[in-house]
């Protein structure tokens, strides 16, 4: 897996990083094809940014949330992007399980 972590009109600190990796590793409990990931931190005035693309085997996500503290839109991001890890995950894996058992006509009457 390859991570990038880039700040726009920020320093993105070894402590940033940090916590941006510990935040993902809740992502790949969920998935394990992760192929590459691409978190931007960005602050506009007193908006702080954060947007993260997760390109995933068959599936690319983006992801953008906006708070006042960068540690909180962090946060508010990656619950974001767990949501969607699990709602691609849910409609990739096999639903259909076990065969109903059939009924031997023979035996259905006797009870």
């Amino acid at each position: 897996m390859n991570l990038q972590v880039t700040g726009l009109h920020l320093d993105v600190t070894p402590a940033l990083r940090e916590y941006v990796e510990t935040k993902l590793e809740r992502i790949t409990r969920h998935v394990d094809h992760v192929i590459d990931v691409a978190v931007i931190l960005s602050v506009d005035k007193l908006v702080q940014k954060a947007e993260v693309n997760l390109h995933l085997a068959g599936k690319d996500i983006h992801v953008e949330a906006t708070e006042n503290d960068m540690y909180a839109a962090i946060d508010a991001l990656f619950d974001k992007l767990d949501r969607q890890v699990l709602k691609h995950k849910e409609k990739t894996s096999d639903h259909r399980g076990a065969q109903p058992a059939t009924v031997d006509p023979a035996t259905a009457g006797e009870e």
